[in-house]
């Protein structure tokens, strides 16, 4: 399956379960280990052109499909994010940077504060062929979006 399928296919996986917050609560305490982590910087970047710009760090153990590290920012209404693209994972224990980035309209979001949410997530293969998600961390973090 080509990369880019792979994470439209997270991004999908990850924006329904978004609203099933029981349902990733569970995957998320049934899979992560404290070795297990992601974690969210505390200032992202908002340029000009509307190009959105989130990072910070992960680290896993093992996946039996493609692990991948999304995030999605919301600023104001907490029911409204948006998707920051995703990057793929290399799980071997070792702590990784990541770093999103997603254009979006210039009048989306505005410097200042901001809600992220990053999930180091893996595509199961399942039955049938359809991957499932499986979470190894979640993370919410309040941000600052700096101009830049």
């Amino acid at each position: 399956m080509p990369l880019r399928q792979v994470f439209g296919a997270a991004t999908g996986a990850v924006l329904l379960l978004l609203f099933a917050p029981s349902a990733v609560a569970v995957s998320v305490g049934a899979l992560s280990t404290p070795s297990e982590t992601v974690t969210v910087d505390p200032t992202g970047h908002l340029a000009a052109d509307g190009t959105v710009t989130l990072s910070g760090t992960y680290r896993c153990l093992s996946g039996t499909g493609p692990v991948l590290v999304s995030s999605s920012v919301s600023q104001g209404d907490p029911r409204i994010r948006y998707g920051i693209g995703g990057s793929a994972a290399v799980c071997d224990g070792a702590e990784h940077r990541w770093t999103n980035s997603e254009k979006r309209t210039p009048d989306t979001l505005a410097p200042g504060a901001a809600h992220v949410e990053a999930a180091l997530m893996e595509l199961s293969p399942a039955l049938g062929g359809l991957p499932l998600p499986l979470f190894h961390a979640l993370q919410q973090q309040d941000v600052t979006l700096m101009e830049g």
